[in-house]
């Protein structure tokens, strides 16, 4: 009877990189029913080459999250310590990018190797959360320092982590109220939606804010488009409260509390 050699890390010996990434497609979750354009449909692609990668590499998912931790954090780490400058600005976005990647990627290797835990999403969860609010304050501390902008525009980073911190807690709490009382939201449904409404939430995309930073070498023009995706997040934070606070007491009046 022939066996089949497997890889130390546990994955068929002869498998191609091309079959892992054939089997990372198989094992995905349904796309965000809110999810935005970017986060949609580049994030999770880059994130499944990187997860492929990861997978090969016998990297647990942890590992992953630490990878995205550090590029992320790295980046964050030069906008409170470097002058804003071109070269800034393009490594802070790449190396943003590469962050959000593997944030997509560690889930994917969770799913694809069967050892995904609460403790791994709470991990994930806590770096989202820190990153959120660190990001547009390190940039605050860097626009101060290195007196890029005028006083009035720091504001923008400020409101930034604001919106952003609201928005996030938000739509965690809202997702494990959910899901603490068996309801599967539709915001993870599977299943093909309209385009539209994906270009429609891009200012409250992640990706966006990291492509974003290409334009820090050129603050005056940086930090109005940073108030711009602010403004259109607050916007959509505006629509979704409400609506979210309606869907939480639904789930309240449902277990008869």
């Amino acid at each position: 009877m022939t066996q089949t050699s497997t890889h130390p890390t546990g994955r068929p010996a002869d498998e191609t990189f091309r079959q892992t990434l054939g089997r990372l497609a198989s094992a995905q979750k349904g796309a965000a029913r809110s999810a935005p354009a970017y986060s949609r449909f580049v994030n999770r692609r880059l994130g499944r080459v990187l997860a492929a990668w990861a997978y090969r590499r016998g990297l647990s998912p942890n590992a992953v999250t630490g990878i995205s931790a550090l590029c992320t954090f790295s980046a964050i780490a030069m906008l409170a310590l470097v002058p804003p400058s071109v070269l800034l600005g393009l490594a802070v976005s790449v190396l943003l990018v590469l962050g959000y990647a593997f944030d997509s990627a560690d889930g994917q290797v969770a799913r694809l190797t069967g050892t995904g835990s609460v403790a791994g999403e709470w991990l994930d969860h806590m770096v989202d959360a820190t990153k959120v609010v660190a990001l547009p304050l390190a940039l605050l501390v860097g626009l101060h320092r290195f007196e890029a902008v005028a006083e009035p525009w720091q504001l923008v980073p400020l409101a930034n982590a604001v919106v952003g911190s609201v928005l996030f807690f938000g739509m965690m709490l809202t997702e494990q109220l959910r899901r603490a009382r068996g309801v599967v939201s539709r915001a993870t449904t599977a299943g093909r939606l309209p385009w539209l409404r994906s270009v429609l939430v891009l200012p409250t995309d992640y990706g966006v804010l990291c492509l974003a930073f290409l334009l820090y070498g050129l603050p005056h023009v940086f930090v109005p488009v940073l108030g711009v995706l602010t403004l259109g997040s607050a916007g959509f934070l505006a629509l979704a409260l409400p609506k979210w606070f309606r869907d939480v007491r639904a789930l309240a009046q449902g277990s008869g509390t």
